[in-house]
């Protein structure tokens, strides 16, 4: 499991949603990696989206990258294409 992504309308109800995934984490011997765990954000980038409480976004920027980027003309450079970059 990469990511759990965990809220609610008001900060009780996130932190009871974050204590029934932590149960559930438990119960299924799941280990967060607390590194990369991030508490109390207003927003976060997930690949080329901006979550909030808007809801999904798009980051125009990255787009406008990849319209700029040359199409590929060999199969090496499909299977590099920055999706992520």
């Amino acid at each position: 499991m990469d990511n759990f992504f965990i809220f609610g309308s008001n900060f009780d109800d996130c932190l009871l949603n974050f204590d029934r995934v932590l149960r559930q984490c438990e119960e299924t011997n799941l280990v967060l990696n607390w590194e990369k765990c991030y508490f109390m954000v207003q927003e976060g980038m997930v690949l080329i989206h901006k979550v909030s409480s808007k809801g999904l976004e798009v980051d125009k920027a990255k787009i406008e990258g990849i319209e700029k980027l040359p199409p590929p003309n060999l199969v090496r450079g499909i299977l590099k294409f920055p999706w992520t970059h």
